[in-house]
């Protein structure tokens, strides 16, 4: 295994860095509320930071992703990305690759995930794509493969984070089949739900929703690992800036005359939390290097998917312990850590379900 970045993904990642770093400060995201930065938004879509996304592959995504985490930057990039560029250019046929791609690239389209696939939305009993329903349709082989490619979506899905920026949303049926769907088309409503975490996000409903599906058997397991490798990412930057935060308090605040970082339980919780840190970002890159060498990654990316959620939590509690009565202050910087962190344990499913997950797969998959 290598990690090391190629010099695309290294200038992709400063430049992202640079960015969210200049941009997402905490007026800022004051200022944005729950919602997006529109501003910062524009700004890393005319940077280009999507195409590249696209070009430097998983681990230059997971890359970019620490560096939104990092900075708790208020846009939908990660998961326009996944759900969006990625998913369209993997398992997307050529004319779809071909309208969908460039507006994802340049931002002026925004796609989120109704993930993951939890039985409340089926394909229409009247609209199941099929063979002979293409034939009723107009008898040729290219009618048929027309009504394979389209449905209508019944059902709905309480949480999807960044739904209120979307113009588009990758929808995993019961079947676990996948279908992109307008936000703006009919038969579909979206409204607005808080979060502990400022994700512009939303509930779909979907009545008689009209669909397209988006590739074939194996496309929705492929799509899950990436989109955990790459909220993985994202939250190994959220753990980075979180204990960043933390390091300079305890460096500069005394007590008894000299700095908190000298009192042991604080390098002990300081030192735990960035071994934390790091476990998350090195499973995630495991993950994205297997994924981009087309190694199998389904049991790596659970294991990102576990760090991130189990030791993620530790960390971004830590960050605001160590902040002492400071990290109580809910207009701190570091509690939108905080905050994050725990809605990226709650979007990851949980470590326990996960866990278990992992543990399925591996009885399943059998000793080596």
């Amino acid at each position: 295994m290598d990690f090391t970045p190629s010099e695309e993904q290294i200038a992709a990642q400063g430049l992202a860095a640079r960015i969210f770093g200049d941009l997402s400060t905490h007026d800022r995201m004051v200022a944005a509320g729950s919602g997006t930065d529109a501003g910062l938004w524009k700004e890393v879509c005319v940077a280009g930071l999507p195409g590249a996304a696209e070009e430097t592959g998983l681990l230059g995504l997971v890359l970019l992703a620490e560096e939104q985490g990092r900075t708790t930057a208020q846009v939908p990039f990660v998961a326009s990305c996944v759900y969006g560029l990625l998913a369209v250019a993997e398992h997307g046929t050529d004319e779809q690759r071909e309208r969908l791609l460039p507006p994802l690239r340049d931002g002026t389209a925004v796609a989120a995930g109704a993930f993951p696939a939890g039985g409340t939305v089926h394909v229409a009993a009247g609209g199941r794509p099929d063979a002979a329903a293409g034939r009723e349709a107009g008898g040729s082989p290219g009618a048929a493969a027309d009504a394979a490619a389209h449905g209508r979506l019944n059902g709905h899905v309480p949480l999807v984070p960044w739904l209120r920026d979307a113009t588009h949303v990758l929808v995993a049926a019961a079947d676990r089949s996948l279908w992109i769907v307008r936000t703006a088309g009919p038969g579909v409503v979206t409204e607005h739900v808080e979060t502990t975490a400022p994700w512009a996000a939303g509930r779909l409903v979907l009545d008689g929703a009209p669909a397209e599906r988006l590739g074939g058997p194996g496309a929705y397991e492929e799509v899950l690992a990436i989109a955990r490798t790459a909220f993985a990412g994202v939250q190994a930057g959220v753990c980075a800036g979180s204990l960043a935060r933390a390091v300079e308090h305890t460096g500069t605040r005394e007590q008894f005359g000299r700095p908190l970082s000298t009192n042991q339980a604080v390098l002990l919780r300081a030192a735990d939390a960035y071994m934390d840190t790091e476990a998350i970002r090195v499973t995630a890159y495991e993950a994205a290097w297997r994924h981009d060498e087309r190694l199998p990654f389904a049991e790596q990316a659970l294991t990102s998917a576990w760090w991130a959620s189990e030791a993620g939590r530790r960390v971004v509690h830590a960050g605001q312990h160590l902040h002492g009565g400071t990290g109580a202050d809910l207009d701190h910087p570091v509690h939108r850590h905080f905050l994050w962190g725990r809605q990226l344990d709650a979007h990851l499913g949980g470590s326990g379900s996960v866990l278990q997950e992992l543990g399925e797969l591996l009885v399943k998959e059998g000793p080596e």
